[in-house]
């Protein structure tokens, strides 16, 4: 014997039909609430949200983009600068140890590098010696032993910087 059962969606109709006209819509608003709170939260509130960070995201990457001019304008400078020979971005470097360092830092020339030895150097001051020793003398950092000095409650460094001179032109 064989039992045959109704089709699902002729039960709901029927159970449907046999609810008040009230109930049916409770259960229609309900269905209806439920459906809006599901809109909001799978497409206006994302897009609510994005058109609000829109401004703070747009300035984020405006200064990033700025920060990208500034060092390709400098990578350019570089690339345009005339060529130093190894003794002439020695000279710009010992200079920009007395300028900058002054009796904190040691500078020693061996071939196509330059070592230089810190102790208790102030961050800010070695920070503008290596702009300047990038710029002037073209010299490029290849090593760094740095740690913080422990004497001092301000940001002092003790160590060394191996920079590569430039080769010959």
């Amino acid at each position: 014997m064989s039992v045959s059962h109704p089709a699902p969606s002729s039960v709901w109709r029927a159970h449907w039909h046999g609810l008040a006209a009230r109930e049916r819509l409770l259960l229609q608003a309900a269905a209806a609430v439920v459906a809006l709170a599901l809109l909001w939260w799978w497409a206006l509130a994302p897009a609510l949200h994005t058109l609000r960070q829109a401004p703070a995201r747009h300035a984020s990457l405006d200064a990033q983009l700025h920060t990208m001019q500034t060092l390709q304008a400098q990578a350019q400078a570089l690339q345009n600068a005339p060529r130093l020979s190894p003794e002439a971005a020695g000279r710009a470097l010992q200079a920009a140890v007395a300028e900058h360092l002054g009796a904190s830092a040691r500078l020693s020339l061996q071939g196509g590098q330059a070592t230089l030895t810190l102790q208790g150097t102030p961050a800010n001051a070695l920070a503008a010696w290596l702009a300047q020793a990038r710029a002037n003398a073209h010299a490029v950092p290849q090593e760094a032993r740095l740690v913080r000095s422990s004497h001092t409650d301000s940001a002092r460094w003790d160590g060394s910087l191996v920079l590569a001179l430039p080769p010959q032109p």
